[in-house]
């Protein structure tokens, strides 16, 4: 990394205030560190509509498990993202935790603080830009962060801030037995007995982050999030109705609109791995906008922010002659060591698995 570069992000490390710190300053341009080079944002075939991105009725479960279990199977592996409505979690609990997560970053700054910290071993982790000293990232993004684990083993209360404690908590609840419920569907979508991933382990952990992307003087010059994929083994995310996020499908950046209630659902990396590439991990970004502060919590079931000796590699009987095996066996902190250190380049990490 030139060593400008460096000397500014650490000058904007040192602040402790985020982004957020940024617009409270009233700037009027997005400073040199968070520019894209020029032309990134244009790469792609300009985004369509995305009408057509699955939105899955759980309420048709019980009617016919089997219609529902059908489309998850084909939004997991034609597109690797889903919304789903009537998904069992209060409209208030969803309002309370992006409350909570406003009131975290907007809360006065001293008092915010106190819980930033670059340590991935602490219970409650607030900075802006997991890799923000990594070389290879193309420009810091216009986004703060927290980022607490609640499973398997959840941090004692006092040590959440009180802004969004509670709401963090209570939230949290929810996603295990809706995370529950989406591995038992995706466990019958690969044809499989419905406890087959969980006893896999891929919900032990659960990591709860809250996103917070401040207003952007000119969101055409960076990212909210840059490209890229998810190291877990799936990801629930809600976000507000300000919109931005994007996945990239055949080639086309399509906008996954906000639906009032709705969350999105989208298959992760090791899930790609473990199915053999039958559920595809696909990449998502966020653009920057005018309009902000947006707010989202994103959810993401893996332990590989805790030590875990698991070896995993592609499920058995998912392996034929006709379909042999397309990755080498991994653990999950070997491979989120990598991803972590390579940060969000827009590369995808899963080819560094392939045999």
């Amino acid at each position: 990394m030139e060593l400008d570069s460096y000397n500014e992000r650490k000058a904007f490390d040192e602040t402790k205030a985020g982004v957020k710190g940024l617009v409270d300053a009233h700037i009027t341009e997005v400073p040199r560190i968070f520019r894209l080079p020029q032309g990134t944002l244009s790469d792609k075939k300009p985004s369509v509509s995305a009408s057509a991105i699955p939105i899955i009725d759980f309420a048709d479960v019980h009617v016919s498990r089997e219609g529902t279990v059908k489309k998850v199977k084909e939004a997991a592996e034609k597109w690797g993202f889903f919304q789903v409505i009537n998904h069992g979690v209060p409209l208030s609990v969803i309002e309370e935790i992006q409350g909570g997560v406003r009131s975290f970053f907007e809360q006065d700054l001293e008092v915010k603080k106190s819980y930033f910290t670059r340590d991935v071993t602490k219970s409650f982790v607030y900075n802006s830009n997991f890799d923000l000293y990594n070389s290879s990232s193309l420009c810091v993004n216009w986004r703060d962060t927290f980022v607490c684990c609640m499973a398997p083993d959840p941090p004692n209360p006092e040590d959440l801030p009180l802004a969004c404690r509670d709401a963090i908590i209570e939230y949290s609840k929810h996603m295990m037995t809706l995370g529950g419920f989406l591995f038992e569907l995706l466990s019958e979508a690969l044809g499989l007995h419905s406890e087959i991933l969980k006893s896999m382990d891929c919900m032990k952990g659960l990591s709860v982050l809250g996103h917070y992307y401040p207003h952007c003087p000119q969101p055409d010059l960076t990212l909210g999030t840059s490209n890229h994929s998810d190291t877990s083994f799936i990801t629930i995310l809600l976000q507000d109705q300000i919109g931005g996020l994007q996945i990239l499908h055949n080639d086309c950046w399509l906008d996954v609109s906000p639906l009032p209630g709705a969350l999105v659902i989208n298959i992760g990396d090791f899930l790609q791995l473990i199915t053999n590439d039958k559920f595809i991990s696909v990449e998502h970004r966020v653009l920057a906008n005018r309009a902000g502060p947006r707010i989202s919590v994103a959810s993401f079931f893996t332990t590989n922010m805790l030590p875990n000796s698991t070896v995993y590699g592609p499920i058995k009987e998912l392996l034929s002659e006709e379909n042999p095996s397309k990755y080498r066996d991994f653990t999950l902190e070997e491979y989120s060591k990598g991803y972590f250190e390579k940060g969000l380049d827009g590369n995808s990490h899963l080819s560094r698995f392939k045999i």
